[in-house]
């Protein structure tokens, strides 16, 4: 599989998206940074109207099977809990900041579905996701770029 397929594959999974992706390019490809950062930011952009109109359209399909239901019902109570502090008091720029926080349970995924149990318009939301996005591949980017040394800033030499 070539490193740029493999790159798309580990953004496009739930739970691991760029936050995956830019540190395994960095690590473990000869792909050059800016490859990388627009591979990887692109794809995950993409994946952020696909995965609301899926939400929008789909997902009341699968939601008359029960056990698939009661799955979904406790993601919505914990994704809702997440992102309602930062939408209540940001807007459309705190989706954004939840989504850019590199930290696992935020991402497109999840702020995809707080944005649309939130009702979110899909203009409103898919500017979030691209505000969002890069500011998750910036400061992955940074962190995987940087490593240990961003930290030497702060210990005191003797």
């Amino acid at each position: 599989m070539s490193s740029i397929t493999t790159l798309i594959i580990l953004t496009l999974l739930p739970f691991l998206e760029l936050r995956a992706s830019i540190p395994y390019g960095v690590f473990q490809t000869d792909l050059s940074l800016l490859s990388i950062f627009l591979i990887c930011t692109l794809t995950n952009i993409i994946l952020a109207p696909i995965v609301y109109l899926f939400l929008d359209k789909v997902v009341h399909v699968f939601l008359r099977i029960k056990i698939l239901d009661k799955c979904y019902q406790k993601t919505v109570e914990k994704t809702q809990k997440k992102v309602h502090k930062y939408v209540e008091k940001y807007g459309i720029l705190g989706l954004a900041f939840f989504i850019g926080i590199p930290l696992p349970g935020s991402g497109v995924y999840s702020g995809a579905l707080g944005a649309y149990l939130l009702g979110f318009k899909f203009k409103d939301f898919f500017k979030a996701a691209i505000i969002g996005v890069i500011i998750a591949a910036i400061l992955v980017m940074i962190i995987s770029t940087t490593g240990n040394s961003i930290f030497q800033l702060f210990i005191k030499k003797i």
